[in-house]
């Protein structure tokens, strides 16, 4: 089921270029996508979701995925998560989704994705930043 899930989301996003009414649900759906893609170890999926800068960053999926295993453990394996606060700002071109995550290690995280509407109309991941933290603080 949770396979099932996953393709036909990224096949929503990925297909359909995730032109979005609503920025905020985009988001979300990115990173879900993004998720289950670390979850999966499916590292060309999780590629997928980085923004161009990212991409500069690191040319080559394996170097993404292996530097997000190193430095973003909470993100790359979470145990549970739920959404938490959110913005949008200049009309959607930018927003800003908090992550509430229990790490698979137990310890408590806030994660601070930065989502772009890149000039197709889509939307990638910009970055993001892992805070040690257990209650939201808002954005």
């Amino acid at each position: 089921m949770r396979a099932l899930s996953f393709a036909i989301m990224l096949c929503l996003i990925l297909g359909s270029k995730a032109q979005a009414e609503d920025p905020v649900q985009t988001a979300q759906m990115l990173i879900q996508g993004q998720i289950e893609a670390f979850l999966n170890n499916d590292a060309a999926a999780a590629y997928s979701f980085a923004a161009p800068d990212i991409k500069a960053l690191f040319p080559d999926k394996d170097i993404f995925f292996a530097m997000v295993k190193k430095s973003y453990q909470p993100v790359y394996h979470p145990g549970n998560y739920a959404f938490g606060k959110s913005r949008a700002i200049d009309n959607g071109a930018v927003v800003y989704q908090e992550m509430l995550i229990t790490g698979s290690d137990d310890k408590d995280w806030t994660a601070i994705y930065q989502i772009l509407r890149q000039p197709d109309g889509s939307y990638k991941i910009g970055s993001v930043q892992v805070l040690p933290n257990t209650t939201s603080k808002g954005i």
